[in-house]
């Protein structure tokens, strides 16, 4: 009787069962959660065999006919496709760097400040642009700089002549960029914030008594506190590194003078292979070109920080 106990007792079910209720009501909230990527993320991932096939819509994933790597094939042989490659890579490690830095010197700036009203109020200033969608402020930026636009307007007045801002692939790239820092360093900015929050105040002190000015705990303290996210983030980011943000570009460069120029990843599957061969077969295998490279940078990104001493991802 007493073994039958003990045996029911180091039962792995029972004790499994046990965790389980005791978290029931963790997990109820963790369902909805699952369900949603259940069905939105890994349900349509069988999607993946159209980048293998000549996709015919009335046929369907599972009778349209099997062309093996013919789609891979077609778009590394095209040179827009490769163009878009290194804008998609220029723009996104321009914007992991300013994004980085941004979020950074805001957070210290605002970490820096002891009046609560004001810390609040310009947090809130620096956070709401995040909250606009990229067609607001392509309409901005459209106000401004158009030909007819304010700055436009204003040159003339002041006796320069118009210039075509929109039609120049140059300003374009350091419009996506100055948009970029303006629309999402705030937002950044909050996770280092809360970093920054549960460094020891102790350290802070034994820095007062040591004599220690604001930039030398800044550096010797704060920096080295948030350096453990901020990796951790740097690898999340270069797992994007192929995205460099599909809306942004889509509304700022809508300009037929520099469209072909400009054009990203993301933008290039729009453009050529959807809207105008309609190819979901091209658009699926860029789409698991991307999804591959950008596993591959994810793990010799956090491989890099292991061997560093730094706390990776996986």
């Amino acid at each position: 009787m007493e073994l039958t106990t003990i045996a029911r007792r180091n039962n792995p079910f029972r004790k499994l069962g046990g965790k389980i209720f005791r978290s029931k009501y963790l997990i109820m909230m963790i369902v909805p959660a699952v369900i949603f990527y259940a069905l939105f993320c890994y349900v349509p991932m069988y999607g993946i065999l159209m980048a293998f096939q000549d996709y015919i819509p009335r046929f369907g994933v599972f009778g349209s006919p099997w062309i093996g790597f013919d789609n891979f094939a077609t778009v590394f042989k095209e040179p827009r496709f490769w163009l878009a490659f290194r804008n998609t890579i220029f723009i996104s490690s321009i914007k992991i760097v300013i994004s980085f830095l941004g979020a950074v010197t805001i957070a210290l700036l605002l970490n820096e400040l002891r009046m609560r009203r004001a810390k609040k109020t310009i947090q809130t200033i620096v956070t709401f642009p995040h909250f606009l969608s990229w067609v607001v402020v392509s309409g901005f930026v459209f106000s401004l700089f158009s030909y007819n636009g304010a700055i436009n307007s204003l040159a003339e007045i002041m006796g320069g002549s118009r210039s075509n801002f929109l039609g120049d692939k140059y300003f374009f790239f350091g419009m996506i960029f100055a948009s970029d820092i303006w629309k999402e360093a705030g937002w950044g900015s909050i996770i280092y914030l809360a970093t920054m929050a549960g460094i020891p105040q102790d350290q802070y002190e034994a820095a007062d008594i040591d004599g220690a000015t604001r930039l030398q705990k800044i550096w010797h303290i704060t920096l080295p506190g948030i350096k453990p996210v901020a990796i951790l983030l740097l690898i999340m980011s270069v797992g994007g590194v192929l995205s460099a943000g599909f809306d942004q570009v889509l509304n700022l460069g809508n300009n037929d003078l520099i469209r072909e120029d400009v054009n990203i990843i993301d933008t290039y599957i729009y453009y050529h292979a959807i809207t105008k061969s309609g190819n979901e077969g091209i658009g699926t295998a860029i789409g698991l070109f991307k999804s591959v490279i950008s596993f591959t940078l994810v793990i010799i990104v956090d491989r890099i920080a292991k061997a560093c001493g730094e706390r990776g991802i996986i």
